[in-house]
C-alpha cells in the first residue's frame, strides 16, 4: 500500500523569518520572501503528525481538506507542535459539510492536559463529542484505520516527548522529530521489531550545519549521520531507505544554498514547505 508524505511546514518553533527577530538572515528572509512556517507533515491526507499553530496558513495554502484529517499524531506537547485551540472551531457554526465526523488525536498524558487546558473555556458540546483523545504510552503499538504506529521515547524537553513509527501495509515511515541523537531504548527496540529497512525517515535537522552538546534536544547534520549510521548497523535502515530533513532553526541559517550543499554532503533531501512525496 502507497504511502503519500506532505511536509506542510518545516520550520522550527519560531518559525522563518522568526517572528520577533531582526538578525541579518530574517531581515533577508522578509526581504526576498524566504518563508518555514511551523512543522506539521500529513500522510494521506487522514494523518496529521503534529498540529501548529500555522494549520491554519497550511489549510489555506497546501491544498489539503483538513476536515478530512480523521487522525492526529502528536509528539509532544510543545506549542510549536500542538496548538489545540484550534481545535474548538472543529464543528458548531464554525464548520459544516466536514468530510470526516470524527477526529482522533493520540499522545501522551501531558498531550491530553494540554487539549483539556486550551479547549475548556470554549469548546461546544456539538464539538467535543467528535474530538477523541487516546492516550498513547512508549513501545505499545496502536492501530486505527489502515495503520499502525508505536511511539518511542525522544530526547527533547517536554514530558514523555515521542516519535513514532508509522506503518501502512508494507511501508513504513520512521518520524524523528523534535528530538536529539535517540536515547538508547528507542535503538532498541527498532532493532528488535523492525524486520526489513524502513522506507522513509525524516530527521529533525534544527541546527544544520551547526553540532552542539548544548542542543542535544534537537539534531543537526552530524546528529542525523549518527543516528543513520546506527539505523543501518542495526538494519532499520539501508540505501534505498528515503531521508529528509526538516524542522530548521533561522540560526542555522537555512538558505537556498547552504540547503543545497547539505543535499550533495550528506545526502538526502531538505524539505520545503510543500514538499511531498510518495513511497
Amino acid at each position: 500500500m502507497s504511502m503519500k508524505v506532505h511536509y506542510l511546514g518545516t520550520g522550527a518553533a519560531e518559525g522563518i523569518p522568526a517572528l520577533f527577530c531582526r538578525c541579518e538572515f530574517c531581515t533577508a528572509a522578509r526581504k526576498e520572501g524566504l518563508r518555514r512556517s511551523r512543522a506539521q507533515v500529513v500522510v494521506d491526507g487522514k494523518i496529521s503528525i503534529d498540529f501548529p499553530p500555522d494549520a491554519f496558513l497550511h489549510a489555506c495554502e497546501s491544498g489539503e481538506d483538513f476536515s478530512a484529517l480523521k487522525y492526529v499524531l502528536v509528539t509532544h506537547s510543545h506549542m510549536d507542535h500542538f496548538y489545540a485551540h484550534d481545535f474548538i472551531l472543529r464543528g458548531y457554526k464554525y464548520a459544516r459539510g466536514m468530510t470526516e465526523e470524527d477526529l482522533h488525536i493520540f499522545g501522551n498524558e501531558e498531550v491530553g492536559q494540554v487539549f483539556a487546558e486550551c479547549t475548556r473555556r470554549e469548546l461546544k458540546e456539538e464539538i467535543a463529542s467528535h474530538l477523541h483523545f487516546h492516550r498513547v504510552r512508549a513501545f505499545e503499538p496502536f492501530f486505527f484505520g489502515d495503520y499502525r504506529a508505536v511511539a518511542l521515547p525522544a530526547r527533547h524537553t517536554s514530558a514523555e516527548p515521542f516519535v513514532f513509527l508509522l506503518g501502512k501495509g508494507e511501508t513504513r515511515y520512521l518520524h524523528l522529530c523534535d528530538t536529539g541523537l535517540l536515547p538508547e531504548e528507542t535503538y532498541t527496540y527498532l532493532a528488535r521489531t523492525v524486520k526489513k529497512p524502513v522506507d522513509l525517515i525524516t530527521f529533525d535537522c534544527t541546527f544544520l550545519w551547526e553540532r552542539s552538546s548544548t542542543y542535544r534536544r534537537h539534531m543537526g547534520l552530524d546528529d542525523n549521520r549518527e543516528v543513520l549510521m546506527r539505523l543501518q548497523a542495526d538494519g532499520v535502515a539501508d540505501a534505498h531507505t528515503r531521508r529528509v530533513m526538516t524542522h530548521f532553526s533561522h540560526h542555522a541559517c537555512p538558505d537556498p544554498e547552504s540547503l543545497a550543499r547539505a543535499e550533495g554532503v550528506y545526502g538526502g533531501t531538505a524539505a520545503y514547505d510543500g514538499y511531498t512525496l510518495y513511497l
